[in-house]
């Protein structure tokens, strides 16, 4: 089941929008949830949580862009994709994770490939996890729960925004189990999820966790181009 919501404060495009959608989930066989809202203050204030949210950005008062920039703060993972009557804030929606730009008036065409990437990038993230031996008990921790790890003596630390797990296993051999799983060794004692990243400076990596973890400078090049990969993969502003 999907959850999905609509902020638009224009009532009839968001009303629009929103039969799309479902029209679209309905051919697709997709079970959804729909939430419409009219201001962005409404659905900031709303206790739900999205899978799929589509933002309008010109609106009064609390726009969709700085709502965007809101919902990370309190490390909403939803997929944001902005739909508005202008391009102008394309640079600025990779700033808060985007996974696409729409620009209305938006086709069924151009929202079932939207909504069918997403969907895909929402089940492969669900799927994947890690296994780790943990107090005594194996733990199935999904990939995309894990913020960064930290090599502390024998013990590698894992940091989720719940919980925070101690496992025995070198941070080098993790690093081989992850590879290709956009996780990054920026230092030798922190592997980081780009997923998290928030901003960067030549020695530290600011996350939206509010944690801060090191930056070998030898790695700071590699680390600013798998950084922008993964954006460009995974972020899928179109």
């Amino acid at each position: 089941m999907l959850s999905i919501a609509v902020c638009d404060d224009i009532v009839l495009e968001c009303s629009q929008l929103a039969r799309q959608i479902r029209h679209i989930a309905s051919q697709a066989d997709h079970e959804i949830i729909l939430r419409e809202f009219y201001t962005g203050k409404e659905l900031l204030q709303s206790p739900e949580t999205f899978d799929i949210l589509f933002l309008d950005i010109k609106m009064p008062g609390l726009d969709g862009m700085e709502l965007a920039r809101l919902l990370r703060r309190r490390e909403e993972t939803c997929l944001l994709i902005f739909v508005t009557a202008v391009s102008e804030y394309v640079f600025e929606a990779y700033e808060v994770e985007a996974f696409a730009y729409l620009v209305k008036p938006v086709t069924d065409e151009q929202l079932t490939k939207v909504i069918t990437r997403g969907v895909e990038k929402l089940r492969r993230e669900s799927t994947e996890s890690l296994l780790v031996s943990a107090r005594r008990l194996v733990r199935k921790i999904p990939l995309k729960d894990i913020v960064y790890m930290e090599a502390r003596g024998r013990l590698l630390i894992i940091h989720t925004p719940q919980d925070v797990i101690e496992t025995y296993e070198q941070i080098g051999q993790m690093e081989k189990r992850l590879e290709g799983k956009n996780f990054f060794r920026c230092h030798k004692g922190y592997l980081v999820n780009l997923k998290y990243v928030d901003t960067y400076d030549k020695t530290e990596i600011y996350l939206e966790t509010k944690d801060t973890v090191l930056l070998a400078k030898r790695r700071y090049g590699d680390f600013t181009r798998a950084l922008m990969h993964y954006l460009k993969q995974e972020g899928g502003l179109a």
